[in-house]
């Protein structure tokens, strides 16, 4: 690793990739890893001061059984933010012989995403994974979002309303069949079939996924920079 130069933050900030002080310190600490001293930043209106480089830390959180002790919302408990943000683990049963139907509905995701890469956009989304088990009898949809439990289903509600598609939960038992007009039914099935977690665990926690997405666009530009002085 290289240590700091104070021109290479100049360039960096004459980029336009960041003109704050927190996109400063981030740009920093790229450039410092192992720099024996913290690398300086500029400050409008003017002026270099030492700022001590990012530190991010992995962090778990226990959750208790009991929801008493919650904040109540709209539909029932609010959840808490974990160091993995937000986040539901659903687990229902499958309609009899639905099970292909439900496969069939990943390729139309798959497809929904090639003709719009932001079609799940509105969902904040981290991750999802979803598995068909019990010998493809009952199902489990795992997501990880930026948004409160609550406002994660209303938006795919809306979501799916505005694009006119079907959603995959139509093949589980018990679903309702007015969903598209009755988001409070839709929001009932979520929660009568959420399997709390007791722990969970982030390498990088709190972090949004558009944080996330911010700092891999100024690492590629930064790099880029780097090459083009070389």
């Amino acid at each position: 690793m290289f240590s700091f130069d104070r021109r290479l933050l100049h360039a960096c900030i004459g980029t336009g990739l960041s003109t704050s002080s927190s996109g400063a310190v981030a740009m920093a600490a790229l450039c410092n890893d192992e720099a024996s001293e913290p690398p300086p930043v500029l400050d409008a209106p003017g002026g270099w001061r030492y700022v001590p480089a990012m530190k991010i830390e992995p962090k778990a959180m226990a959750i208790p059984k009991s929801t008493d002790h919650l904040e109540k919302g709209r539909y029932g408990p609010i959840f808490p933010k974990t160091p993995a943000c937000y986040g539901f683990t659903i687990v229902a049963n499958l309609k009899p012989g639905r099970a292909d139907a439900m496969r069939a509905y990943g390729e139309t995701v798959v497809k929904a995403l090639e003709a719009d890469p932001h079609y799940l956009a509105p969902l904040k989304l981290h991750y999802l994974r979803w598995v068909l088990f019990d010998n493809d009898t009952r199902f489990m949809y795992q997501g990880i979002f930026d948004t409160d439990f609550d406002k994660y289903t209303e938006d795919a509600v809306m979501l799916f309303g505005k694009a006119g598609l079907n959603t995959a939960f139509e093949n589980l038992e018990g679903f309702p069949e007015d969903w598209k007009t009755n988001p409070v039914a839709f929001i009932k099935f979520v929660r009568d079939h959420q399997c709390n977690s007791f722990l969970e665990y982030a390498e990088y926690p709190y972090f949004s996924s558009d944080e996330i997405k911010k700092a891999l666009a100024m690492k590629a530009a930064f790099a880029e920079m780097l090459e083009q002085m070389q």
